[in-house]
């Protein structure tokens, strides 16, 4: 019998002027880094990371559920709402949670819709980042399938986004971490795949962004899976490329959700992501 040493705790913070109350988990002790997860998901697909006593040895990883997924709940009144995740919505939550943990300028290192938002909080608020991995990340792609099928009356939304993103998944990944990674898709709330899609096939607001992007103050790593169907090699290399100075690594076993879908095969591209990064301590 083992206690892994992730804790778990919640932290409220006020977004939009409505209170939000949000789960994180921590580990380690160090440099902060903070952990986005991708659409659909929460922070689960981090818990390899965070259990991994080589890197938290040095590193303080933090990653939270955004709300309405996870153990964050939705906000009061949701039951009223349309849950469409936008831009600003992202980064104001993203550097509430920030200020509310007291995390002096971490690390920044998302996944799908969390390395898009990276690249943007790197465009406009770098100042409040040592540096920035963004994994899966690129410009903009707008949708291939209908993001309406994950909130309808007439199919489970969570199982049908399964069903989309098994697609994205490396077949070098470990069965059980497949099935770990498409079992957090199915217990997605309704509505929250879809709205998440929202924010990252219809804002297009990034690529204009990009040339604002100073990677002589905060360094800029980029790392894409090349089974990844989703931001495919070729969309990480475009964006790279329109940012002066940003490094690129391509994953030749790994697909769209690589710290949770094949840990092993990632763990190396994400430790050498961090050794790009400033050594900087937690105050």
């Amino acid at each position: 019998m083992s206690i892994e040493p992730i804790i778990g705790r919640y932290v409220t913070v006020a977004i939009g002027g409505i209170e939000q109350r949000i789960y994180f988990e921590e580990a380690g002790e160090g440099r902060p880094v903070l952990c986005l997860h991708t659409a659909g998901a929460d922070t689960r697909q981090w818990r390899h990371l965070l259990n991994d006593a080589e890197i938290t040895k040095v590193n303080h990883l933090v990653a939270f559920d955004m709300p309405w997924h996870g153990k964050s709940l939705p906000p009061e009144g949701f039951e009223t709402q349309e849950y469409l995740l936008t831009t600003d919505a992202y980064i104001e939550t993203v550097l509430a949670v920030i200020e509310a943990l007291k995390l002096d300028r971490p690390v920044l290192a998302g996944c799908s819709m969390g390395g898009r938002i990276a690249l943007q909080l790197a465009a406009l608020h770098a100042d409040r980042f040592s540096g920035f991995v963004a994994i899966e990340a690129s410009d903009f792609q707008p949708a291939w399938y209908d993001i309406d099928w994950f909130h309808r009356p007439d199919a489970h939304g969570g199982e049908m986004g399964a069903a989309l993103v098994s697609a994205n998944i490396s077949p070098y990944a470990p069965s059980s971490e497949r099935w770990n990674t498409l079992w957090m898709f199915m217990q997605s709330g309704p509505g929250v795949f879809r709205g998440d899609l929202s924010f990252y096939t219809k804002d297009d607001s990034l690529i204009r962004r990009l040339c604002q992007i100073d990677t002589t103050k905060t360094p800029v790593h980029i790392i894409v899976g090349a089974y990844d169907l989703t931001c495919t090699p070729e969309d990480a290399k475009r964006t790279a490329s329109a940012i002066d100075g940003a490094t690129l690594a391509v994953m030749e076993e790994v697909g769209h959700f690589p710290m949770s879908e094949h840990p092993e095969g990632f763990r190396p591209f994400f430790v050498a992501a961090l050794e790009k990064m400033p050594k900087t301590e937690a105050t």
